[in-house]
C-alpha cells in the first residue's frame, strides 16, 4: 500500500508541473522514477510541445516513445521551462540529485532553462540536505584522488560499482557528508580537479517545488 500510495503522490506531482509548460515550446525533461509520470503526462498531450532536451538516454528513450522529438540542446539558446525530480530538497528550494547517475546532463538542462520546476513526493522534504548519499560524476583516472579529498571534506566516498554515466564517467556516492553550507560545498567539490559535477543543485536551484502530499500538491518558489 505505502508503494502505490508513493506512485500516486509521483504522479501527481509530475502532472501538475504541466501547467508550466508554454504550448509549442521545447522544453528540459529530466530524469527519474517521478519524470517517468511526467513523460506518460506529456504523451497525452503531445500537441502541448514541439520537441524536448532528455537530461539522460532513459528518458530520451521515453520521450521518443511517446512520439516526442529529441532535441539537440547545441541549437537550442535557452528552455523555457525544465521539470526534473530530487532525491532530497529543502524549502530553500536546494536539492541533492544524481541517484541514476544523470546529474551532469540534468545540471546543464537546469542552467539552460529559465524556470527550474522541482517535482517531488513529501517523502523527499527534508530540513538540512545530506541524507541521501552525494552523487559525484569523476572522470575513471581521477576516482582515487577525488574519494581522497571527498574525504579530507568529512565524507565517506564509495564507488558505484558496475556503474558508468551516460558520459562514460564513473560515480563516486558520498555517504554522512555534513552539508552547513550548500552552495559554497558545491562550488569547493567542483574545484577538485577530475570532478565534473556533483549532485548539489543550489547555485542552480529550483524555481519552483511542487510537492505531492495525500492532501495535494504544494506549490514552493524561492
Amino acid at each position: 500500500m505505502a508503494n502505490k500510495n508513493s506512485k500516486a503522490l509521483k504522479q501527481a506531482a509530475a502532472e501538475s508541473a504541466l501547467r508550466f509548460v508554454p504550448p509549442g515550446s521545447v522544453i528540459g525533461v529530466g530524469s527519474g522514477s517521478t519524470i517517468e509520470f511526467f513523460i506518460a503526462a506529456l504523451a497525452h498531450r503531445r500537441e502541448l510541445i514541439s520537441g524536448a532536451v532528455a537530461t539522460s538516454k532513459a528518458s530520451a528513450e521515453l520521450l521518443t516513445s511517446a512520439g516526442i522529438p529529441i532535441c539537440d540542446p547545441n541549437f537550442i539558446e535557452q528552455l523555457p521551462v525544465c521539470v526534473d525530480g530530487a532525491d532530497e530538497v529543502n524549502l530553500e528550494l536546494e536539492m541533492i540529485k544524481g541517484g541514476g547517475g544523470a546529474l551532469t546532463r540534468e545540471k546543464i538542462v537546469a542552467a539552460m532553462s529559465r524556470i527550474f520546476v522541482c517535482v517531488a513526493d513529501e517523502s523527499k522534504l527534508v530540513a538540512r540536505l545530506g541524507r541521501f548519499p552525494l552523487a559525484i560524476e569523476v572522470i575513471p583516472m581521477a576516482a582515487g584522488y577525488v574519494g581522497h579529498e571527498l574525504a579530507r571534506h568529512g565524507g565517506r566516498p564509495l564507488l558505484r560499482e558496475g556503474f558508468l554515466t551516460d558520459n562514460g564517467n564513473v560515480i563516486l556516492d558520498v555517504h554522512d557528508l555534513p552539508i552547513s553550507n550548500p552552495v559554497d560545498l558545491e562550488g569547493e567539490i567542483n574545484q577538485i580537479a577530475g570532478v565534473v559535477t556533483c549532485g548539489i543543485f543550489a547555485r542552480r536551484h529550483a524555481d519552483v517545488l511542487l510537492l505531492s502530499r495525500p492532501s495535494g500538491v504544494e506549490e514552493h518558489r524561492r
